[in-house]
């Protein structure tokens, strides 16, 4: 190489001009062979130096630091294998009788547990293991992170470029470098607040995520109670089926009694044998739906079937009238088509899809690329002091994009409309069902009492003499049905109940239980 040219990083002054001597014994003591060029430009010396001999001695320390300075900000890749026989394990070996969910019904359930393990759970507390415990709600708050993460990357701004373009002559002038070295740094300028507009987006993204958790939450409490419904309806169901075949025995025997004695035919035995195997068969069905409503009862929390095969549950289910009074006024109806958690979260995305329908606008705008550039052109020296390059909006206008974005609102607002028109439709109907479910009740009870009263006549005509058991046992089998039918009513009646509890979604958890994964807290709070 015939040299290149640099400069040395001392500043001299227009005064203190180095002469011949003293710049060779500078050069003598860098290491460099050089020759005096005779030129100051800015204060600072001019010298040509022998590139090889610079590149051979400085190269090397350049390029290690400038690899240093791109990779010191990086991130470094963790992984993190997952096995499967070891998440299972985890699951299965979840249990109610958790330290950790003890600390956290503790800490959110109402103050101290009089007892641990709990000898019953009731809907409430069985709600907040289902926080505890439910994966979908780690998915929910999974999905949450990962739209907080996204704001970070909405606000990154675009990094600069340094292109690097060296040439070669072949057949240069006589005493010229055949070498040719462009050097060309840009910085990307974003225009009509694209930066602002992503940030926005990703923001209003997040807090939809956020609120999808709350919904999510709600959503896992309606399992845990419906479950909860389902099992203590099958097993009052059983043990009134079991009272029931049990009078149906003994009104059977009672006849078969009466046909050996050829006092009824077979005709008048038969229906009775039938009704009988009518029960038995109810009565099976039953304890096979208690099963099946504690195993999905299980799974509504989280836990394994075999969880709850040792635990006591509350079949406590008061209908409270006036808490259906109070969810079905009028402020409680503004509540939920206005401040429903998963109504909030179609406003967000709402929002979102406007202000990526103004990024979409803004891109019509091109972005601008300044900066400056370099090229030494066979001993020449060329600067650009400043370059602009930016794209020219002549062929594409960011129309297709922008027509998608505002179909995407409109979407965003037919789905926030279709939600309230739901919400509406679920109100009017539980409380319509109510309402029918009420009559119903007040028309059973009316029944169950003159059984009742039918019941004892027929015990006190028993007692003179007047009546025989087999009208007792015909009797008490009209009751056991009677009772049945009431039992439908009050499930159908707590089925409402829920209904319209999910409908409004009062919260039933402070957001800060939601928002952090209780297991983590419960062990980081832990001593």
């Amino acid at each position: 190489m015939a040299g290149y040219l640099v400069q040395v990083s001392r500043r001299f002054g227009p005064s203190k001009l180095m002469s011949n001597d003293r710049t060779r014994a500078v050069c003598k003591r860098l290491g460099w062979r050089c020759r005096w060029q005779g030129q100051v430009v800015f204060g600072y010396l001019k010298l040509t130096v022998r590139g090889a001999r610079v590149a051979a001695r400085f190269g090397p320390v350049v390029l290690s630091w400038l690899v240093l300075a791109v990779t010191a900000g990086c991130v470094r890749f963790e992984p993190r294998p997952l096995d499967p026989a070891q998440t299972v394990a985890e699951l299965e070996a979840r249990r109610l009788t958790d330290p950790g969910l003890k600390r956290f019904l503790e800490a959110h359930g109402g103050g101290p547990l009089p007892a641990w393990p709990l000898p019953v759970w009731d809907l409430e507390r069985l709600s907040l293991a289902a926080l505890y415990f439910h994966p979908s709600l780690d998915v929910a708050r999974a999905q949450w992170q990962t739209a907080q993460a996204a704001i970070q990357t909405a606000g990154a701004r675009p990094n600069p470029t340094l292109r690097l373009a060296p040439q070669y002559t072949i057949n240069p002038e006589r005493g010229l470098s055949p070498w040719v070295a462009a050097v060309e740094f840009e910085v990307p300028i974003e225009t009509a607040g694209k930066r602002a507009y992503r940030i926005a987006q990703a923001r209003y993204l997040a807090e939809a995520a956020r609120l999808r958790l709350r919904a999510q939450a709600w959503q896992v409490r309606q399992q845990v109670r419906a479950a909860l419904l389902d099992h203590v309806a099958a097993q009052r169901r059983a043990t009134l089926l079991t009272e029931s075949a049990r009078v149906q025995r003994e009104l059977v025997r009672l006849l078969e009694q009466r046909l050996a004695g050829g006092a009824v035919s077979s005709l008048e035995v038969a229906p009775a044998r039938m009704a009988l195997l009518r029960t038995e068969a109810e009565l099976a069905q039953a304890q096979r739906q208690a099963a099946e409503a504690r195993a999905r009862l299980a799974g509504a929390l989280g836990l394994p079937a075999h969880a709850l095969d040792s635990v006591e549950l509350s079949g406590e289910f008061p209908l409270a009238p006036e808490l259906v009074d109070r969810l079905g006024s009028e402020q409680m109806r503004r509540l939920a088509l206005h401040r429903r958690a998963d109504l909030l979260a179609g406003l967000a995305e709402y929002a979102a899809s406007q202000t990526a329908l103004q990024l979409e606008i803004a891109r019509q705008y091109p972005d601008v690329r300044l900066g400056p550039g370099y090229e030494y052109d066979q001993g020449e020296n060329k600067w650009s002091v400043v370059g602009v390059a930016l794209e020219l909006p002549v062929l594409s206008r960011n129309r297709g994009p922008i027509a998608e974005a505002q179909a995407r609102r409109a979407e965003a607002a037919t789905r926030l409309l279709a939600l309230q028109a739901s919400i509406l439709a679920e109100l009017d109907q539980a409380l319509a069902g109510w309402a029918a479910v009420q009559d119903q009740l007040r028309r059973l009870d009316a029944l169950r009492a003159a059984q009742r009263q039918l019941i004892e006549s027929v015990q006190a005509r028993l007692g003179v003499g007047a009546a025989d058991q087999y009208e007792l046992h015909v009797a008490q089998v009209e009751a056991a049905q009677i009772e049945l039918a009431r039992l439908d009513a009050l499930v159908q009646a707590q089925q409402v109940l829920g209904q319209l509890e999910q409908a409004v979604q009062v919260p039933f958890a402070p957001p800060e239980v939601l928002e952090r994964n209780p297991r983590l807290s419960v062990c980081e709070e832990s001593p």
